[in-house]
């Protein structure tokens, strides 16, 4: 039944049948369609840009200076925005070469260091708690005792016969850490 016999009317001259206007629109509907699509996926990759530039970090790890904390291959997922940090967190951090390398909070500012070469650590004359494995027998470049400064951290790594952290490089200051690690996804479970 062609679209005169349908409707009862003639189509004006140049029209279209109805056939190919419904094409037309449904080819339409369907590039919209894709349209809508990309720039969905377009925010949503902008977004995880985002999140995992300024808010998260996924770093992998590479050496064995926070073992057995943090295994060479391992992946440390960490929280950029905290400004807030405590002794004993694992933290990110810029050396003053611009490298990046992990380390656990020692201290923070105000307190004073000192190491004295036969393996202990002593914090505002206490001896150092926790469950380092390494002993400090590398008192580095620094004279202690030494007051860590306003703004700054000292740092330890937990293989302490193998690192280099604030014994080499100083204090670390709050502009140099990057972030604190929240969680790590070993290797071997990948």
């Amino acid at each position: 039944m062609s679209d005169v016999e349908r409707s009862g009317k003639p189509l004006p001259k140049g029209s279209p049948p109805s056939g190919s206007a419904e094409k037309q629109k449904r080819d339409c509907g369907t590039l919209k369609g894709y349209l809508s699509l990309l720039v969905r996926l377009a925010v949503f990759l902008l977004i995880l840009w985002v999140f995992f530039t300024q808010v998260l970090f996924l770093k992998r790890v590479s050496g064995t200076a926070m073992f057995p904390a943090l295994k060479d291959g391992d992946l440390a997922l960490g929280f950029r925005l905290g400004k807030s940090y405590r002794s004993g967190d694992v933290i990110l951090y810029k050396d003053t070469a611009g490298e990046s390398h992990f380390g656990r909070i020692l201290t923070t500012a105000g307190s004073v260091v000192d190491i004295n070469g036969n393996g202990a650590v002593l914090i505002n004359g206490a001896q150092e708690s926790g469950e380092i494995l390494f002993p400090t027998d590398y008192p580095g470049t620094l004279t202690y005792p030494y007051t860590v400064p306003e703004g700054s951290v000292f740092v330890l790594d937990d293989h302490r016969t193998e690192a280099e952290d604030s014994r080499v490089y100083g204090t670390i200051s709050m502009d140099q850490i990057q972030g604190k690690v929240l969680s790590i996804l070993r290797r071997r479970g990948l």
